[in-house]
């Protein structure tokens, strides 16, 4: 009880001092987020589906601290849970809703979110809040039941937008379903209507998205919806470039343009491609590709996962497809830690004006080679106004780059390294013609990233920020 009490005046002393998280928009190009300033915003974001609904406080200031010192930005979570969140009730024993019913939130459940919401913020990370899984509107698998309509999920949404109308947060509806084409209309209309309540009960404060299933984006269904202010896709839990991360450049190209994020690409440790016996568990490096394939596709920002995180699994609990080990060891594994590093090289160079340009990259004689295909795709982006660019290679294979993506008479080329976060200089070159260039280390699961300068523009080591 006094180990609480503390806790408890510490989060309140340091709320009386934390300034609160600026809102976010829309980027005047409509390709980023920004901070109401006009700041850029990086989305570093983490899946902690269950956080509401599994971890108490203490186990919650964990997480959320340690995420922090990692420098995420976002963390993702449901305020009616995936795993029986409407019926197992949280560790102090409260249910979300009053007999299921979304008009009748259960205000001591609620409280245990206001604190988590706040904790965050207080710790400079925003909620990536979703009012529901999708199990309470669509039947699929997952615990259900339906509880949903148009009006009551108007209401819900429209409580909720009250509720945390203050927060620095971003509202994520959807939660990994389908749109039943047998019940398309209804089900849509439900999402529609929860974030007509949203936008009603918060004055529009929060941007708003949608988390789709696996393979499959929120541009499929809501693009054109005024309410859908940036596409989130779920690329999923595949380690192949091809069919899945090469579709966040497809949704970067539609009309009208938005921002585009993949909000759930491979977990580390997780079953790959959900057949463990066949292809086994994903690692760091497996988690690493899609965040530099996103960011150079154009996406604003990445979303990491972890197997047992996602879950807060720990012994005793229900486990879902064989996680590794407890929510408390995972948080420390190196895939986690590395997502920075990522965020570090894109905010060391000017960052509004970023594009996607593959074209960068010199096809080779076997194209499957360089670019390359599969897990071994290699992806390249630069400025628009060809101050910078930069490759992805997945391998330690090397490759030839146009010197002309960049338009001073001069370049200068880096090696950044993503498992560590450090750059080290390669030399200064001539602007003409084709260049070729090989990792540091051929080691075949060991990536890299070539930065290419123009020399008089002073840039700073790539990932250290001025």
């Amino acid at each position: 009880m006094r180990h609480s009490l503390l806790l408890l005046y510490l989060a309140l002393a340091f709320a009386a001092t934390a300034a609160p998280l600026p809102r976010l928009k829309v980027s005047d190009n409509h390709r980023f987020l920004v901070t109401e300033s006009g700041q850029p915003f990086f989305w570093q974001g983490d899946t902690a589906w269950e956080l509401f609904h599994r971890l108490n406080r203490e186990d919650a200031e964990r997480y959320l601290k340690n995420r922090a010192q990692r420098r995420f930005t976002v963390v993702q979570a449901v305020a009616l849970a995936e795993l029986d969140g409407l019926n197992d009730p949280n560790p102090y024993g409260q249910k979300p809703l009053v007999e299921n019913d979304p008009t009748r939130p259960n205000e001591a459940y609620f409280q245990h979110v206001d604190w988590i919401v706040k904790r965050a913020n207080e710790l400079g990370i925003y909620v990536g809040f979703l009012p529901t899984w999708g199990d309470k509107w669509h039947k699929a698998w997952g615990a259900g039941p339906e509880i949903f309509t148009p009006q009551n999920a108007e209401a819900y949404g429209e409580w909720l937008g009250k509720r945390y109308r203050d927060a620095g947060l971003i509202w994520i509806l959807g939660g990994d379903r389908p749109v039943d084409q047998a019940k398309a209309d209804a089900q849509k209309e439900i999402n529609r209507a929860m974030a007509r309540g949203l936008r009603r009960g918060d004055g529009g404060a929060h941007l708003l998205t949608y988390h789709p299933p696996g393979g499959a984006g929120s541009s499929e269904h809501f693009h054109t919806d005024e309410w859908l202010d940036f596409n989130m896709r779920q690329n999923g839990h595949t380690a192949e470039f091809t069919g899945r991360y090469d579709q966040t450049r497809v949704d970067y190209n539609r009309s009208p343009v938005k921002p585009v994020l993949d909000g759930e690409p491979i977990y580390e440790d997780h079953p790959v491609s959900f057949d463990a016996k066949k292809f086994g568990h994903s690692i760091a490096s497996d988690v690493r590709r899609p965040l530099y394939w996103d960011l150079f596709a154009g996406a604003f920002g990445h979303t990491y996962g972890h197997h047992s995180v996602w879950q807060m699994w720990s012994p005793g609990k229900n486990p879902v497809n064989n996680p590794l080990m407890p929510w408390s060891e995972a948080i420390n594994q190196p895939g986690a830690a590395q997502m920075q590093h990522g965020r570090a090289l894109i905010e060391s160079r000017p960052f509004l004006t970023r594009i996607p340009d593959d074209s960068i990259i010199v096809t080779d004689r076997v194209p499957t080679s360089v670019p390359g295909a599969g897990r071994y795709h290699f992806a390249a982006t630069r400025d628009s106004d060809g101050t910078y660019a930069m490759v992805y290679a997945p391998i330690g294979r090397g490759f030839k780059v146009r010197m002309e993506s960049i338009k001073g008479p001069k370049v200068k080329a880096w090696w950044f390294n993503p498992r560590d976060g450090k750059a080290s200089a390669i030399g200064s070159f001539p602007n003409t013609g084709e260049r070729e260039f090989t990792p540091p280390d051929a080691g075949e699961m060991l990536d890299w990233v070539l930065v290419l300068d123009d020399v008089a523009k002073k840039y700073p080591a790539p990932g250290r920020i001025k």
